[in-house]
Order: structure tokens, then C-alpha cells, then sequence
């Protein structure tokens, strides 16, 4: 992939939505929560003010609504300020 995010923005692939059953139903993508962590696969330069920490390959939490979806290849991917990642794990 070629995509390089600008000042202090992060490209995340989310993690995949954990499939549940509750005894033998099957919960149909539409009602999966979405899930809150996910790869950060690259990362911006940063900016004068905000010095980079999270790095390519870091597994990272973010908020339910942060980040902008976009879908590159046929893959989805979340880019967001560094700002809006909760935590390293």
C-alpha cells in the first residue's frame, strides 16, 4: 500500500468484529459492535507542536466514533489524529 497520512495523522486496520452466538443465533454483521481497537499500519511526521508516538505496528484503542472510515484495495481502514488514540496495548 502507498499512503502516507500528513502532520499528525494515524492509519488504523481495525480488528475484525468478534462473531458471538447466543444459543445458536447468529448475530448478522449489521448489529456487531464495532470493535474499538485495531494495527496502526502508518503513521504521519507529526507536527512542531505534537511529537509522534505511536509507531507502524503498534496495536492501539480509540474511540467508538473517532477516526474517518475510508476503504483502500477492497480493505477498510480508519485515519485519525494521534490525538483521538486512547491507548497502546
Amino acid at each position: 500500500m502507498n499512503i502516507k497520512p500528513l502532520a499528525d495523522r494515524v492509519l488504523i486496520q481495525p480488528a475484525a468484529a468478534e462473531e458471538k452466538t447466543l444459543g445458536g443465533i447468529i448475530i448478522p454483521d449489521s448489529a456487531k459492535e464495532k470493535p474499538l481497537k485495531g494495527e496502526v499500519i502508518a503513521v504521519g511526521n507529526g507536527t512542531k507542536d505534537e511529537e509522534m508516538v505511536v509507531k507502524n505496528g503498534d496495536t492501539v484503542l480509540y474511540g467508538k466514533y473517532a477516526g474517518t472510515e475510508i476503504e483502500l484495495d477492497g480493505e477498510k481502514y480508519l485515519i485519525m489524529r494521534q490525538s483521538d488514540i486512547l491507548a497502546i496495548i
